[in-house]
């Protein structure tokens, strides 16, 4: 593997992988966001925009066109079904940062299952790209969310507000971060 690469596939753990997102992909992820629109619509932005499948259609052909550098976007496979999608958002080389950004089914809830995938995608973005710092942003209130980031070590810095416009309203977000040499301390038996 190049550097600067992620694996086409990554295990997460029994039953879970993240695969790279195509443009096939966009009838099950329109599925899900048009039958989730009244849960998801809660704390995502985009779900209103996203009417039709060529709306999800036109958001993969950006992610996955070539001239993308800065997002690297993948389905989430829960026992072979697209559960979700989680991405790595914003990635600056030069500075060695980036953003995790992620939903998941409502029916899937509560399993560890965007936990253990943000985990992977931790360790990826550390050992695979040489990051330095990442970051995860949570609406305030997300309690669910939120949850995610506190239990794989990241710090709460702060509060962005009015950061996001959802739902006719602007809305404060938390940032929370993690840096490499606080998560290699972590690694160490």
């Amino acid at each position: 593997m190049k550097k600067n690469e992620v694996p086409a596939l990554l295990p997460v753990t029994e039953g879970i992988y993240l695969r790279p997102v195509t443009l096939a992909d966009a009838a099950a992820l329109f599925h899900l966001i048009d039958t989730q629109r009244d849960y998801l619509r809660q704390w995502l932005p985009f779900v209103d925009a996203s009417q039709e499948e060529a709306d999800t259609r036109s958001f993969l052909k950006y992610v996955t066109d070539k001239a993308n550098t800065s997002d690297k976007v993948f389905v989430i496979l829960y026992r072979g079904e697209v559960a979700g999608l989680i991405s790595l958002k914003e990635i600056d080389y030069l500075n060695r940062k980036l953003e995790i950004g992620y939903y998941l089914s409502e029916a899937l809830q509560g399993k560890g299952i965007m936990r253990q995938s943000c985990q992977a995608l931790v360790k990826c973005a550390f050992e695979d790209l040489h990051m330095n710092r990442i970051q995860i942003k949570v609406g305030v209130g997300n309690t669910r969310s939120s949850n995610i980031p506190q239990k794989l070590g990241f710090l709460l810095e702060g509060v962005q507000r009015q950061s996001e416009y959802l739902n006719g309203a602007f809305h404060d977000l938390e940032v929370y971060s993690l840096l490499r040499q606080e998560w290699q301390a972590r690694q160490e038996p």
